[in-house]
This record gives structure tokens, C-alpha cells and sequence, in this order.
């Protein structure tokens, strides 16, 4: 059995997902999420998966985790063994993600294993990609303002913008770990497709609609997204993912935007600084074939 530790917004739900789907089934195991972290979880709008997703599961108990990890399933004793340096306490079956870039470890663990981490990039699961995009498609039916908008970007040459602030600003830790794009990355990645692509629309996707309005000037043909909120803050990454192209935030929301839009033709423009500090690796976030500025 794979067990996955999930927790965090829901772009990092999904990648968290994604890699422990694929792994259950190179294994011929079956998947568990452990979704026991946001009793305490503060961010964002909780546990989505499958409230958003077409996503069938189970879930693991506390008991289920325990029989896996017996005392290293407590939570002090988890968190002190995801340091670096307490490696080789770990039982095999604790399986920590060992770098933000792709680690061939995980072909190595056993087929009882908990996996831990955020596990951002497609390599761990661009096996199963295909079946990973029935899993996650959407739930619900388009409805009101959301259905307008699908039909105006289906009729356009329609390019996503995001931009993230939200709690990239109000949230100091956060703030510190990943800091904004500039206004220089957004003002070059328009104008480099406009360079590529006839008849640009873009459609703006943001936390924080007022700050770009003031603070962003697009001389192309834009449309504003700012009807989504809380619970269905969802909607935003469903949307970006009808358009044709996309100018994404160093944000998993808007890779997943990016990725989940199936054109072979597809436009991406990504952020070369994903993060404002720490030595991350972050060459295999990126999918072939997007463009790094």
C-alpha cells in the first residue's frame, strides 16, 4: 500500500497526488491519502481534491498510518525525521522527498511505503499521465459568470496571465520562501507572445485583481477574472486551463493550469526564480518545451 501524506493549497495537493497515484500503480498497490494535516491546516481552502476533482479514494486512519510506521507515525517524531540529517533513523517505509528536483529513489522504495513531500515535477508520474488527466477533471458543471467566460475564451486566441499574491503577501514565511513575480517577467512574457501568437486576449487570473489593474499595464485585449473566491477559487485554474497559452506565476495553481491543457501547440511562459530564498533545484519543474524568462 502507498500512503500519501497530503497538505498544502491545491496546486500541491495535486502534485502530491499525482506522484503517489503513479507510483501505486507501477506498484500494483493500492492508494491511501492521509489528509490527517488539515485538522490543524489554516491556508487556503483545506483539503479540495475531490470536491474538485472526479477523483475516487480512500483515505487513510491514524491506525493505518501507525500499522506502516508504528512509532514514527507520530507527528513530533515524523517531523524531526524529515530533517536531512536524521535520514538514517528512517525506516524504509518513510519515504521523505530527498530534493525539490526529481530523485531516482523513488524507484527503490518498498511497496508498503508513506511518501512525504511536495514531489513538483511531472517526472514522477508522466507514466500515468494520461489517466492522471481523467483524474482530475473537473467535478462540476460550468455555471453563470464561469460558463460565460468559457464560451469568450474558446472564441479567442486566449492567453492565461496569473498573477499570485494573496498569501505570497500576507503570509510572512510564505512571503519570504517564494516572493513576486516582477512586473519585468509579466511585462516581457506579453510581449513575447504577442511576438508568437496573432490576435492575443489575455484573460487575467489573481488573488489580488485591484493590484494589477493598478500595477500591470497590458496594451492588449484583456479581460479581468475576479468573480471567484474562497471555495470556489477552483474555478480560476479551470479556466486558465481552457486557454490556448499561458503566462504562469511561480505558483503550483498555474503550473497545473499549464499542464493540464492538453495542446500539442501550447504556448507556456514560467518564471525562471521560483523561489526568493534557499538552494533549490528547479530544473525538472519545468515541462519541456516551456519558456523561461
Amino acid at each position: 500500500m502507498v500512503i500519501a501524506n497530503i497538505i498544502g493549497g491545491l496546486g500541491n495537493q495535486m502534485f502530491q497526488y499525482a506522484a503517489a497515484r503513479a507510483l501505486a500503480l507501477r506498484k500494483s498497490v493500492p492508494l491511501k491519502l492521509d489528509i490527517s494535516g488539515f485538522n490543524s491546516y489554516g491556508l487556503h481552502q483545506g483539503f479540495e481534491l475531490v470536491n474538485v476533482f472526479k477523483i475516487d479514494t480512500d483515505f487513510a486512519e491514524s491506525e493505518d498510518v501507525r500499522k506502516m510506521l508504528g512509532l514514527q507515525s507520530q507527528p513530533l517524531i515524523l517531523r524531526m525525521l524529515s530533517r536531512p540529517e536524521f535520514v538514517v533513523l528512517r525506516s524504509r517505509k518513510l519515504v521523505i522527498e530527498p530534493s525539490f528536483n526529481y530523485s531516482e529513489m523513488i524507484n527503490e522504495v518498498p511497496d508498503d511505503c508513506y511518501l512525504k513531500g511536495y514531489w513538483q515535477t511531472e517526472k514522477y508520474f508522466l507514466d500515468t499521465s494520461a489517466l492522471l488527466r481523467k483524474d482530475f477533471t473537473f467535478r462540476q458543471p460550468l455555471e453563470n459568470k464561469n460558463a460565460e467566460c468559457a464560451t469568450l475564451i474558446s472564441e479567442l486566441n486566449a492567453v492565461s496571465l496569473h498573477v499570485r499574491r494573496g498569501d505570497y503577501v500576507r503570509d510572512a514565511s510564505t512571503a519570504k520562501k517564494h516572493g513576486l513575480c516582477s512586473v519585468q517577467y509579466y511585462h516581457d512574457a506579453v510581449q513575447l507572445v504577442a511576438e508568437r501568437v496573432p490576435n492575443v486576449h489575455l484573460f487575467v487570473f489573481s488573488d489580488d485583481i485591484f493590484w494589477v489593474k493598478k500595477n500591470l499595464p497590458l496594451d492588449l485585449p484583456t479581460t479581468f477574472i475576479d468573480h471567484n473566491h474562497g471555495a470556489e477559487s477552483f474555478n480560476d485554474m479551470r479556466l486558465m486551463c481552457m486557454c490556448k497559452h499561458h503566462i504562469i506565476a511561480n505558483s503550483s495553481f498555474s503550473w497545473w493550469s499549464a499542464w493540464l491543457n492538453p495542446r500539442a501547440d501550447k504556448i507556456v511562459i514560467a518564471p525562471n526564480s521560483w523561489f526568493n530564498i534557499g538552494n533549490y533545484n528547479t530544473r525538472d519543474l519545468y515541462c519541456p518545451g516551456w519558456v523561461i524568462l
